[in-house]
């Protein structure tokens, strides 16, 4: 079993239970699903980017991304509709809790002058996304055989309705969020 789901049956969901009152098992929030993406706009140009981008984000991850076509076209960005121009990869379950813990536990701290995450980065509805600007963050990356660095957007998805929840929930897990500033008088 995963550490992280393990750390959550046990201590994390009775302590949000009792800090928020929830008497129904069902009411905890818990974690639904972890989205990764990797938007490779250049892919237009040269179909390399994304074959990188893709076998970047299968080590990543551990399951093949499914890669995205274009919706609309864009003349300025000289985009087509069905052009290849990202990849995507949705983890859920046992995957999800270890890359989650692989995130926070050595991916984030990894990160040049990392003081936290952004805490106002929920969408109001219990979601979290976090944007990283490149992959060598990840060990499983190695960064001498990389030509182009490539970002990424990490969107959590939590059952929880509203952000406070959701925010404990992040928390107790051990998301590193960035502490507020004092206000210097």
């Amino acid at each position: 079993m995963a550490r992280l789901l393990e750390q959550y049956n046990t201590t994390i969901a009775p302590a949000i239970a009792e800090k928020f009152n929830l008497t129904n098992k069902m009411a905890i929030p818990k974690l639904e699903k972890v989205v990764i993406n990797m938007g490779v706009g250049r892919a237009t140009q040269d179909k390399a980017l994304l074959d990188v981008a893709v076998d970047s984000l299968t080590r990543i991850s551990g399951q093949k991304p499914l890669i995205t076509k274009a919706k609309v076209s864009v003349s300025g960005f000289r985009l087509r509709e069905g052009n290849e121009i990202g990849c995507k990869v949705t983890l859920r379950g046992k995957r999800m809790y270890e890359f989650l813990d692989r995130l926070i536990s050595i991916a984030l701290p990894r990160i040049r002058d990392f003081r936290g995450v952004n805490l106002n980065s929920f969408d109001g509805h219990g979601n979290y996304t976090l944007g990283l600007a490149e992959q060598v963050v990840f060990p499983e990356i190695d960064a001498d055989r990389l030509q182009h660095t490539q970002g990424m957007d990490i969107t959590i998805v939590t059952t929880s309705d509203n952000d406070d929840q959701a925010r404990e929930l992040l928390r107790a897990i051990g998301m590193p969020f960035r502490q507020p500033q004092q206000k210097s008088r």
